[in-house]
């Protein structure tokens, strides 16, 4: 396996402490704080521990309190709310330093069948038409740092970005539409397929509330942070192979963003949603 996706499944890996507890560790990438997605993935993680084999997790609800300090292991209790005939909640809660980073509710549910429809996926090109990208919005790479760059050049998560020009025609300039994949095959856990997708669905989905302000952001400074964060699961993933992030973003006001996605398998298959409210403040340039 490519040592960049073995190293992010031994970062989704953890400890058990008690019954309940577990600790995982924490990750540089160059970000001012733990990137969030490792959060959601490790507190899926921890929840699926203390969860019957045969249920499977379709919605998650999670807010993000404090900055995560990457310096340090990060220790999960988990709430076993309620086991159901057909349902079970968990309520997770991560500390570090002695204070609540991040918590988040999540439920799972024993397979069933019913009705069935979906929204279908956005007309766009295949993965194979595009090059590989380190962000939708290149012109935003300056404000990265050297670690984070460095990153987004050697992570476990393949991005192809739809150029913003196709982008235009298809939705409007609110909007952004990008592929991903893990850099190498996975083992057949449909687990571990979710708990990769959580991890990977706060790359840029922030990020799309800033498409259209492009021009107006372009001279100032940034100041980005996940608030909240919300995914169903609706049918089976798998993150090895090519999924469409199609992303909007229907408000944003009082320096806070909102956005909402939509997962398709390549064969157009509705696999998940997310929708996530962040803070943006642009702050004037220096010397201003």
């Amino acid at each position: 396996m490519d040592q960049r996706l073995e190293g992010l499944l031994q970062l989704l890996e953890l400890e058990r402490l008690e019954v309940n507890i577990f600790r995982g560790a924490s990750r540089d990438i160059g970000s001012p704080q733990v990137y969030g997605g490792q959060v959601l993935g490790q507190a899926l993680q921890a929840a699926y521990a203390t969860v019957d084999a045969e249920r499977v997790v379709h919605s998650l609800h999670a807010y993000f309190l404090r900055r995560g300090d990457f310096n340090a292991p990060i220790v999960y209790f988990v709430d076993r709310s309620r086991d159901g005939h057909s349902f079970t909640s968990r309520r997770v809660t991560a500390i570090q330093h002695g204070e609540q980073i991040f918590n988040c509710s999540a439920s799972f549910q024993v397979p069933e069948t019913g009705l069935e429809h979906q929204l279908g996926m956005p007309d766009v090109p295949p993965p194979e038409a595009l090059p590989e990208s380190l962000l939708p919005g290149s012109e935003f790479l300056e404000g990265l740092s050297p670690r984070l760059r460095q990153f987004m050049h050697e992570r476990p998560i393949e991005f192809r970005a739809v150029p913003a020009a196709v982008t235009a025609t298809i939705a409007g300039t609110h909007r952004q539409y990008l592929w991903i994949r893990t850099v190498d095959r996975l083992p057949d856990d449909d687990r571990l397929h979710q708990c990769l997708l959580a991890y990977a669905s706060d790359f840029h989905l922030l990020g799309t509330a800033l498409v259209r302000h492009r021009h107006s952001i372009a001279r100032g400074k940034l100041v980005l942070a996940s608030i909240d964060h919300a995914m169903w699961f609706h049918r089976k993933v798998r993150m090895d192979d090519w999924l469409l992030y199609a992303a909007d973003s229907p408000s944003a006001s009082g320096a806070r963003g909102f956005t909402r996605g939509s997962l398709y398998s390549r064969y157009g298959v509705l696999v998940a949603s997310t929708t996530q409210e962040g803070l943006i403040r642009v702050l004037p340039p220096e010397g201003s």
